[in-house]
């Protein structure tokens, strides 16, 4: 009997190493291939508070109904859940609207990549979503709205300072709190139990199904472009990308035909429906579409079961801050 429990015990004891062995080695192969999402301080500044309003007003808009949030709002993780979001003058977005969410990390944004900045895409709201005919329209109804000693508060260095300039930084100082660590993360930094089995499983097959030619980086994407295969194997199929070109349609390339950024995948299991389109609304079958349409794959039911609880693991907790000023958000 002694003998036979010793035998157990080493064996336990074998398994256990070989179990942390195996995670230290997936450890090594995701920092390689990934990074972390850090938390950052989302300490008050009169800066950031003045973007905190602007974000959340809905008044300041051209029909006093849309907010940069009303695109963006908390229970879709900083995402939008339908396909195309409505603006100002009552037209639909021509893609889907991305999540705000860790975006600061983002070289460009937008599916085409054409706002640079987050400065530069909020400043470019003004007259986009917003639905302003100027910016300086968008402006003069800051002025009406009572804004100029929030701006002054913020830009105290400068003589004029309710300028659209400042409307781009203001809100760009916002969203640059709006991180979103996940369990992840916690994995990436040492803590084995952080990910369970299947999730560990899952990280594996991302890893070796080759999502990380595109998926890489801290946000998972959102750094490249890419072509997607999806346009002759799946778009044309359902008839819903006939003219979105892609990249073309602001470089003028035809090498740009059918060219999108590389979407970023922190808190993708949230943030439904995908693509540029919104086309797919459930997240296991947009795993199967890219890996068919990209990597010439088909994924067996427990490999795209392992990678979505994967992606699962990419979910943070929604920033403290992000709700109107004095309010916490409501998911």
């Amino acid at each position: 009997m002694k003998m036979t429990h010793s035998i157990a015990v080493i064996s336990l004891a074998g398994l256990v190493a070989a179990c942390a062995h195996a995670d230290n080695q997936l450890r090594r192969d995701a920092a390689a291939l990934f990074g972390p999402v850090e938390a950052v301080s989302t300490a008050s500044t009169p800066e950031v508070e003045l973007g905190r309003a602007l974000f959340w007003d809905a008044r300041l808009s051209a029909d006093g109904k849309t907010a940069c949030a009303s695109c963006h709002p908390a229970s879709a993780w900083g995402a939008d859940r339908r396909r195309f979001s409505p603006d100002a003058r009552g037209e639909l977005t021509s893609r889907q609207s991305p999540t705000i969410f860790n975006a600061s990390l983002q070289p460009a944004l937008r599916w085409l990549g054409d706002r640079k900045s987050l400065e530069q895409q909020a400043e470019g709201s003004l007259t986009g979503s917003m639905g302003f005919a100027s910016k300086d329209a968008g402006i003069a109804r800051a002025n009406e709205l009572q804004y100029e000693a929030a701006f002054r508060a913020a830009y105290p260095g400068d003589e004029k300072p309710v300028t659209a300039a400042n409307y781009g930084r203001a809100i760009a100082a916002y969203e640059a709190t709006l991180f979103t660590p996940a369990p992840f993360d916690r994995f990436l930094a040492g803590n084995d139990s952080a990910l369970d089995s299947k999730q560990k499983a899952g990280l594996g097959a991302f890893i070796a199904t080759g999502c990380t030619a595109c998926h890489n980086g801290a946000l998972l994407g959102g750094k490249t472009f890419q072509k997607f295969g999806l346009v002759k194997d799946y778009w044309l199929e359902t008839g819903s990308e006939k003219q979105d070109i892609g990249r073309e349609a602001m470089t003028k390339r035809t090498e740009d035909r059918y060219v999108f950024r590389v979407a970023m995948l922190r808190n993708v299991a949230k943030t439904a429906p995908y693509f540029h389109d919104g086309s797919v609304a459930e997240l296991d079958r947009a795993v199967r579409v890219m890996a068919a349409v990209q990597l010439g794959k088909t994924l067996d039911n427990t490999t795209v079961e392992s990678i979505v609880a994967f992606l699962e693991s990419l979910t943070g907790e929604i920033p403290r801050n992000y709700a109107p000023p004095g309010q916490r958000p409501a998911r």
